[in-house]
């Protein structure tokens, strides 16, 4: 079995801080051995939230690089509540909205950005199912919001 902490770290990885809820939920539900998460944010480690609409203020490429980070909270936000990378089996689904300009038709290439991740860490049990939803803004005008369900190991 891989161990998916030393794989981060073996990948130059650095998770963020967990952010607070920005309103009145909590940043996941787990329901048996499946965690819902709350949509999350690109925000990196050193704290600066990155902010634009994909086609005006960034591009694609940098779209991309944004659900990277995003995963990387994801995975932050996990390790938090179950205190073990390792306690993961599967990414079952990844929602992904991308705050673009009209007639932006590369939703799927930039929440490659999280999907990508998810493959480089996990493996084949880190490539679920997915949606990826055009949006003309998200919250703070942030370029990208992802949500996981995310199925655990037996407690």
């Amino acid at each position: 079995m891989t161990d998916y902490t030393a794989r981060l770290a073996e990948l130059g990885y650095v998770l963020p801080a967990v952010s607070p809820p920005k309103g009145n939920y909590k940043l996941l539900t787990r329901v048996g051995n499946l965690i819902y998460t709350a949509g999350h944010i690109p925000t990196p480690a050193n704290g600066a939230l990155i902010t634009g609409k994909v086609g005006v203020d960034l591009t694609t490429e940098q779209a991309y690089d944004a659900a990277h980070v995003v995963a990387l909270a994801l995975l932050a936000t996990l390790q938090h509540e179950l205190g073990d990378l390792n306690k993961i089996k599967q990414i079952v689904k990844l929602t992904g909205f991308v705050n673009a300009v009209d007639g932006f038709a590369a939703q799927p290439t930039v929440i490659n950005g999280a999907s990508d991740t998810f493959a480089k860490v996990f493996g084949d049990h880190g490539v679920g199912a997915r949606s990826a939803v055009g949006t003309n803004g998200l919250p703070l005008n942030v370029p990208v919001e992802i949500e996981a369900i995310v199925e655990v190991h037996d407690a």
